[in-house]
């Protein structure tokens, strides 16, 4: 439960902390490009869910090693919230890229605080499309910031986006070919 009011205490500050960035960048922004959805990407075959995040991820067969790991880190109350979010999404394929054993190692309850690090530096604290995505640094959940880059589709660091805008009641879902990991997690330390 302590986890759990530190989580939504810190979306809540991020999400202040977002917003109040974006009416100060002095950054000039490319047009944003939108990913495209293709029928074989995931999340592309099925009609606009309804849902939070939590449930749309639940009830799309790409993400159940996503789903698991959010239930390891204790994070489903904290993406079923009001949000909004916006998150970038790790398909099944994406976990299974992990080096030999690093999925089973995060999943280990002794390395819950890792985990719940690496999932929220997949999540913005505010609801961004793919026509709203402009080049440059966005902080996240985690406290670290992701680099958005819209040359050629949309970029995440270094993880595509296959799938763009994916609905949900309390934000959106972008899918990502990509786990990230935040600069200031070691996970050959697991």
């Amino acid at each position: 439960m302590r986890h759990t009011k530190i989580a939504v205490a810190a979306v809540a500050a991020l999400a202040a902390l977002t917003l109040a960035a974006c009416g100060s960048s002095t950054e000039t922004a490319s047009s944003p490009t939108p990913a495209a959805s293709s029928p074989s990407s995931p999340a592309a075959s099925s009609p606009a869910a309804s849902g939070t995040i939590v449930d749309v991820a639940a009830a799309n067969p790409d993400f159940t090693t996503l789903v698991a790991a959010v239930k390891a880190a204790g994070l489903v109350e904290t993406l079923s919230g009001p949000g909004p979010f916006t998150v970038f999404a790790p398909t099944n394929e994406a976990f299974a890229a992990l080096p030999p054993g690093l999925l089973d190692k995060l999943l280990l309850p002794e390395n819950k605080d890792v985990l719940t690090k690496i999932l929220t530096y997949h999540v913005l604290a505010s609801k961004v499309m793919a026509a709203d995505v402009a080049d440059g640094k966005v902080a996240t959940v985690q406290g670290g910031t992701i680099t958005l880059d819209t040359m050629n589709g949309v970029k995440v660091d270094d993880a595509k986006v296959i799938t763009a805008d994916v609905a949900a009641s309390n934000g959106v879902i972008h899918v990502i070919d990509k786990v990230l990991v935040p600069a200031d997690v070691d996970v050959s330390k697991l």
